[in-house]
């Protein structure tokens, strides 16, 4: 049975939550972390992801653990969200719904594939997609070097597949460009979106 969150927390909706995707290799971590000053200075908080691969957690702020621990912690309801992707797991702690609850607007890190459960679970969500264009995509999945060429074609050619079959109300963010460019076009995402600044 779905669980519904705004059944527990009737304050929920004074909140909402800014579910960021993107296939691997566009930049998510590196844009969190860009705009988390200005994030933190409107109220914003930042979910920090559970991954059962420490490595993973490079460039982002992440929780690394095993795969026994993880399976633990989800044993025990530690997570609001969960899903498996790559061979790994991604858990969202379930302390963003009391972050919800008290009004605040919640950044987590998300997957395309686990969207329409979140989306049940939270209707009133931001969902925003990470475009890059294929060959910068490309370029950048060369330099990280975890997969040969022909991994990263396939990888490539599923992406496409993958974001075609997103929502119509979903918002596009570009970061083929500078990271001061999408910082700040997520931000306009969100003040569209209804975030009041800082002065309103």
């Amino acid at each position: 049975m779905q669980h519904d969150a705004s059944a527990e927390h009737p304050s929920y909706t004074r909140g909402r939550l800014i579910y960021l995707m993107g296939p691997s290799g566009s930049g998510k971590d590196s844009v969190i972390d860009q705009v988390r000053p200005a994030l933190r200075n409107l109220g914003v908080a930042v979910a920090r992801r559970v991954i059962t691969r420490s490595a993973e957690s490079v460039g982002e702020d992440a929780h690394g653990v095993s795969v026994e621990q993880f399976a633990l912690l989800r044993a025990q309801g530690a997570f609001a969200l969960d899903w498996p992707a790559n061979g790994l797991h991604y858990g969202i702690p379930l302390e963003i719904d009391a972050w919800l609850a008290q009004g605040k607007w919640v950044l987590i890190n998300g997957s395309r594939g686990h969207l329409e459960v979140t989306r049940a679970r939270y209707p009133d969500l931001v969902p925003i997609l990470l475009d890059v264009a294929p060959e910068v995509l490309r370029a950048r999945l060369m330099r990280r070097g975890r997969e040969n060429a022909e991994e990263i074609e396939q990888r490539l050619a599923r992406n496409q597949q993958v974001s075609a079959r997103i929502g119509e109300d979903v918002r596009h963010l570009d970061n083929s460009t500078s990271l001061e460019e999408a910082a700040q076009r997520l931000l306009e995402l969100l003040h569209e979106a209804g975030l009041p600044l800082q002065n309103e």
